[in-house]
């Protein structure tokens, strides 16, 4: 079942756990002995994970269900996954499957592993799909970037044990998925990983506009195994005028504020172009 699976340390202490396309990159502070038994539990779980979503994939494929289809996933992360999405077909009328969250969940599957005495705080980065814990008086600080292209940190902030958000996710047209949308990144806080996964990818898809500088594909002719089938995504956004990107952060801002006001995100901050808004329930606290 594990065949393929490895795992590092790196030189800074953080661990690395990966088969196939699931790469994580784990943090974890603690007694050591409580470390290495969170470890070797974690990993024990990672090992079995790329076999058991590979089992259900051609339901993680396909459109989300009413939860009361006997065709639900099975699989904890599968049943997690749908979980996360459902909400956006159910409340909103749209398109989603359940791999919009398929990072999130996995993340949010292993850093339970941590959850237990001894450990003050872990969390476990699924490609930018972060999963934390947080014991009594812990807290982490987080960098938040906003054009993928480029990468630099251009805010910071702190997530403390009495903030709700466990989850942390960052979408746009220039990440690892298909996007529908033009922002160049959406990062979202959530009660979950999952919830984070699934609302980055449905908000980053409504920072929207049609433009002669933004230019689409069917999703199918980039990656024949795509989730989304012949819908156009996006693959490039050229320079557009300041009435269009306010025009599509306002899109954006809308939705995120519908999600919030049905509790599936805490706080958005929606990046197109050097412009940015951000959404939220309550701020948590920046740092300089």
């Amino acid at each position: 079942m594990n065949a393929g699976a490895a795992w590092a340390r790196f030189g800074d202490g953080r661990w690395h756990f990966q088969h196939g396309p699931i790469d994580l990159v784990i943090g974890v502070d603690g007694d050591a002995a409580a470390v290495g038994l969170a470890l070797a539990s974690a990993w024990a779980r990672f090992a079995g994970v790329l076999d058991e979503l590979v089992g259900e994939l051609a339901l993680l494929r396909a459109p989300c269900a009413p939860a009361a289809r006997g065709d639900a996933p099975r699989g904890p992360i599968a049943r997690r996954m749908a979980e996360a999405c459902r909400p956006y077909a159910e409340r909103f009328g749209l398109f989603v499957t359940p791999m919009a969250a398929v990072a999130g969940s996995v993340a949010q599957e292993i850093v339970a592993h941590f959850a237990r005495p001894g450990i003050r705080r872990a969390w476990v980065n699924n490609g930018g799909d972060i999963a934390l814990w947080l014991a009594d008086g812990a807290s982490v600080d987080v960098g938040m970037v906003t054009d993928l292209a480029a990468p630099s940190i251009d805010g910071r902030l702190r997530i403390a044990d009495t903030d709700a958000p466990r989850g942390i996710a960052t979408s746009g047209w220039r990440g690892r998925s298909f996007s529908l949308g033009v922002a160049d990144a959406v990062t979202v806080l959530a009660d979950t990983a999952a919830m984070a996964d699934a609302a980055a990818t449905m908000i980053a898809n409504a920072v929207d506009i049609d433009h002669p500088a933004v230019q689409r594909a069917p999703a199918s002719s980039l990656r024949d195994d795509s989730d989304l089938g012949e819908r156009l995504v996006t693959v490039s956004v050229g320079a557009l005028p300041a009435d269009a990107v306010a025009d599509a952060l306002g899109r954006g801002e809308r939705f995120a504020r519908r999600c919030i006001d049905l509790g599936l995100v805490s706080q958005a901050m929606l990046s197109l172009q050097g412009r940015s808004r951000i959404v939220a329930d309550h701020r948590i606290e920046a740092l300089a």
